[in-house]
């Protein structure tokens, strides 16, 4: 089973309004044109609705009380949330709309090779990035930047994007 979390509890300070609502559709799109069973996506600053008013295409919302630690501490929410039998995770960020299925392809190749695994894209790590169970109880609250990780390349792809501001999102 391949499982995936989609961290969207961050406040969207620097977007000014709760860009997951806009760019979530484009990221669970990319996963389900990947080889995705379960997705889990976090929410915290602002509620994710698991209604008709967004397709979250099968998805199931968790809410991290505790989102404003830090991203490890959604990450960990995400994780808590995954079917007991999930071996590892894959994780995505919200504001990634432009994320390749093959990418997430790639990194999933990988994930009997190390404990971590992340895309690289001209060499800047990114994601998406799998992360091994025995690791789900070391995440540090600033997520997995700090935890060494096996390189994948995709800088054959457009990265899944960092969506911070209003202006970044006009071509969606």
């Amino acid at each position: 089973m391949v499982s995936a979390v989609v961290l969207a509890a961050g406040a969207a300070t620097r977007f000014g309004s709760p860009k997951q609502l806009l760019l979530l559709p484009y990221v669970l799109a990319g996963l389900q044109a990947a080889p995705v069973d379960e997705v889990v996506i976090v929410s915290g600053a602002y509620e994710i609705p698991d209604d008709d008013t967004l397709d979250l295409e099968g998805a199931r919302v968790v809410s991290c009380p505790d989102w404003a630690e830090g991203p490890g501490a959604s990450l960990r929410c995400g994780l808590a949330a995954l079917d007991p039998s999930a071996e590892s995770a894959l994780i995505v960020l919200a504001d990634g709309p432009y994320i390749d299925p093959r990418a997430i392809e790639r990194v999933l190749a990988h994930r009997d090779q190390a404990d971590f695994v992340a895309a690289t894209y001209d060499g800047t790590r990114s994601h998406p990035a799998v992360i091994a169970r025995s690791l789900w109880d070391r995440i540090p609250n600033d997520g997995g930047r700090e935890l060494e990780a096996l390189l994948i390349p995709c800088q054959d792809l457009i990265p899944p994007g960092d969506i911070d501001t209003p202006d970044l999102a006009r071509d969606l």
